[in-house]
């Protein structure tokens, strides 16, 4: 009766929660298109004249404003904006005089796959590190190893990608010649760029996954477990390990936008054909329009992650939905 009854409610809950996230996301995707759009009209100047330069004469300067919509109210600006967005239209770049989004588009899979990458690469390395280093440190043996991946972790996770990127080139680019400096034309230029956004989140989340199974090897269940005389594989694999994953998972979405958004200095420091070399070079050359489109495509690519972590969460543990209900 009481299994039932906890399903019977788990299932009443999931539509107020997945009415909860639907109106969290489209509130915030709101929030963040507002900002995207306040963006241009915040920054000090004429971002038109920026774009140009100060030599431009005044007319050609008109003449551009004239055809962005510059001169319209704000509120008419706004509406035009947002019906745009629905259309799949993010302005027109002042520099390149191309749509933004087609711009986005040749560049948006260059970011995305590095980014992919680099989490598979730290679920892969990071997930058996923590259950390794947690089977072998539980009840308190090896201080010694503990001690020693404690401090590495900590040490890796706080060097910034933008400085680990650049150790990388002059070591294994420059001094050994092993690896490409730029570009993402050969297979081994994946290598840097994918280790430079990928070891700090590694580190983070092996000591995330260490934390919890240890948490979980000491519940009763576990100590049920071995006294079946489980094997050793089972009872780490089938048993705690799917216990722990709820809070492996929250990190892992929050690393997964955490690595979208570190792709920017990475990207400008290989010279990756991405968004995050593009949207430098565009704050540079004062291409507001081209800036304002790569933002909004960041901060809507954070908000997805988050959502599909919140589901993902809610369908491998459904009593987190009653909880927060």
């Amino acid at each position: 009766m009481i299994k039932v009854q906890r399903r019977a409610e788990g299932g009443s809950t999931w539509l107020p929660f997945a009415r909860r996230r639907a109106v969290r996301f489209v509130v915030s995707l709101w929030v963040l298109v507002t900002a995207a759009f306040l963006m241009i009209h915040l920054i000090p100047g004429d971002p038109v004249r920026e774009s140009l330069g100060l030599a431009a004469p005044p007319d050609l300067v008109a003449s551009r404003r004239a055809a962005l919509g510059l001169d319209d109210p704000l509120p008419v600006q706004y509406w035009r904006y947002l019906t745009g967005l629905f259309r799949g239209d993010l302005g027109t770049s002042l520099t390149a005089g191309t749509p933004v989004s087609d711009l986005i588009g040749d560049r948006l899979p260059a970011t995305v796959q590095l980014a992919v990458l680099a989490f598979l690469f730290v679920v892969v390395v990071a997930v058996p590190v923590g259950v390794v280093m947690a089977i072998v440190t539980k009840g308190g043996r090896r201080r010694g190893g503990e001690l020693a991946f404690t401090s590495s972790s900590v040490v890796l996770a706080a060097i910034p990608e933008f400085l680990l990127a650049v150790g990388l080139v002059s070591f294994f680019a420059v001094t050994l010649n092993l690896f490409p400096v730029a570009g993402n034309d050969a297979p081994g230029s994946w290598v840097l760029p994918v280790l430079a956004l990928a070891i700090g989140p590694a580190a983070v989340l092996a000591r995330i996954v260490r934390v919890e199974l240890l948490s979980v090897l000491g519940n009763d269940f576990v100590r049920t477990a071995r006294a079946k005389r489980l094997p050793a594989r089972l009872v780490y694999l089938r048993h705690a390990l799917p216990n722990a994953v709820t809070a492996t998972l929250t990190l892992g979405g929050m690393l997964l936008a955490s690595l979208v958004a570190g792709t920017v200095l990475v990207e400008n420091v290989f010279a990756w054909p991405g968004l995050g070399s593009t949207i430098v070079g565009s704050i540079q050359q004062k291409d507001y329009p081209t800036v304002q489109g790569i933002v909004l495509v960041y901060g809507a690519g954070v908000l997805l992650v988050n959502l599909v972590v919140d589901v993902a969460l809610a369908l491998l543990d459904p009593r987190s939905t009653i909880r927060e209900a």
